[in-house]
């Protein structure tokens, strides 16, 4: 039985939050909660803590930690490299202190390099510099292969019982998967519009995060793909899980086969921030090149943002918007192929949750912002719509019900990470009357490769 690490760190905060009503000017008990809060991704919340921390002993350390730890988390690279910097002139004989200098430095340095390029107008795509059909397949290669260039089902089957015994999927054959489903996906409109037959129903799934034996046990629940059964996967493929880069070739291959029946949203972790952070990037890496993830993040820029289901049920990854009076038609003609901006209707799709109160917060995870009941049902009145269903968050049943019905959060990694202790789930959603069905289920086993096994060192160690 998992261990519900998520309770842990609820009680923590708990514990700290009465601590601190006693003793409101203990720097500790500030970075403890800190800490508790980047263990359950309110990167927010964590920042605001540890800044507290040093307004009160500029001359603690791990606050310095916590707080570039935080801003690492939010992509913020310089703000980090900042308090790196003090501890290093703090002490100067620290080799852990230096090791992570040096490693956020390459970071903004990359960062930099990368934006001088992209400022390059001529940006190139990588596919331009691939000669996908003259690369060899070698003759010890025994796994599966396109036919003729093309995915089957007979190829799906193969692949997934392949990556099911830890192989890898010839080079060749992932880049001719990339480029096919870019040129599908760059076809497709930012909002996405379907129709359900009164007698059709379609499976939603919330984040999957690299969990592939998760993913084919939800496909043993539930049936493959097919043209008779659609699914729509809402984001947070890959990052976390140590089988991203088998998860999101799947989606992809399933893309492929079922243009029009097999549905994948944009995540917040299908970017190239989360992907540096947390994992993806650093497994295509060791699994394939650094070339091949640049294709990847092309990619991502083409999945659509959002769904809408018999022009009464909007699907998106995070949630609604930081200002009223956004319409479909705003969403239809958001720009997509980017990365996120920090504000704006795309960067809410991908970042903000729903909060019990009415109005807005400032978002626990430092990015974007919480919504309320009200604006929940004010969004919904004016676009003529039922309800919203988003993903984003861990909830321990796998779904949550909030804001009277018209807000449903459903996620599908279940014991998430390794340690929530979480359930997972997915929705199904009939075209006859649209009422959401739950259906929930256990993470199953998987080999022993620990989640974040290839992300960002800076991330691992300061998560301690």
């Amino acid at each position: 039985e998992p261990q519900n690490e998520k309770k842990d760190y609820e009680n923590a905060i708990k514990y700290y939050s009465e601590a601190l009503e006693l003793n409101p000017s203990n720097a500790i008990y500030y970075s403890n909660r800190s800490l508790a809060y980047l263990r359950t991704e309110c990167y927010g919340y964590a920042l605001a803590d540890a800044t507290k921390a040093l307004e009160i002993d500029k001359n603690y350390i791990k606050g310095y930690y916590r707080r570039a730890t935080s801003n690492m988390a939010l992509g913020k690279f310089k703000a980090a490299l900042k308090d790196y910097e003090t501890v290093v002139r703090v002490r100067p004989n620290d080799k852990d202190a230096r090791m992570k200098y040096q490693e956020c430095n390459k970071i903004v340095k990359q960062k930099a390099f990368e934006r001088a390029i992209a400022s390059d107008e001529t940006k190139k795509s990588v596919v331009d510099s691939l000669d996908i059909e003259n690369m060899t397949i070698e003759d010890d290669y025994v796994g599966p292969k396109l036919e003729d260039g093309k995915v089957t089902l007979k190829f799906m089957n193969e692949m997934m019982d392949w990556f099911k015994d830890q192989k890898k999927l010839h080079r060749k054959c992932a880049y001719q998967i990339l480029v096919q489903v870019k040129d599908v996906l760059s076809k497709l409109p930012s909002l996405v519009e379907i129709t359900l037959k009164e007698t059709e129903k379609i499976t939603i799934c919330g984040d999957t995060h690299g969990q592939y034996y998760d993913l084919l046990n939800i496909f043993k629940l539930n049936g493959l793909p097919s043209e008779t059964n659609p699914y729509l996967f809402n984001g947070d493929f890959v990052d976390r899980g140590s089988f991203s880069v088998e998860v999101i070739l799947t989606l992809f291959g399933f893309k492929l086969l079922y243009p029009d029946n097999f549905h994948l949203l944009r995540g917040n972790h299908e970017t190239d921030n989360m992907n540096q952070m947390y994992g993806f990037e650093g497994e295509v890496k060791a699994k394939y090149t650094a070339q091949m993830f640049q294709l990847f993040s092309e990619v991502f820029q083409w999945l659509p943002l959002a769904q809408c289901i018999n022009n009464k049920v909007l699907v998106m990854h995070g949630g609604l918007f930081s200002e009223d009076g956004v319409t479909l038609e705003n969403l239809r003609k958001i720009d997509r192929n980017r990365q996120p901006p920090d504000s704006g209707p795309m960067c809410d799709l991908l970042w903000s949750d729903p909060q019990p109160q009415n109005g807005r917060s400032i978002s626990k995870r430092g990015v974007s912002c919480q919504f309320g009941p009200d604006v929940t049902e004010r969004f919904l009145e004016q676009n003529k719509l039922d309800f919203i269903v988003r993903s984003h968050e861990v909830k321990a049943e796998g779904y949550e019900v909030t804001h009277s019905g018209k807000c449903i959060t459903v996620f599908s990694a279940p014991n998430y990470c390794d340690q929530m202790g979480n359930k997972g789930a997915y929705i199904h959603l009939r075209g006859s009357d649209l009422k959401p069905e739950f259906h929930q289920f256990t993470a199953v086993p998987h080999p022993n490769v620990k989640p974040m096994a290839y992300a960002n060192t800076l991330m691992q160690l300061g998560m301690m």
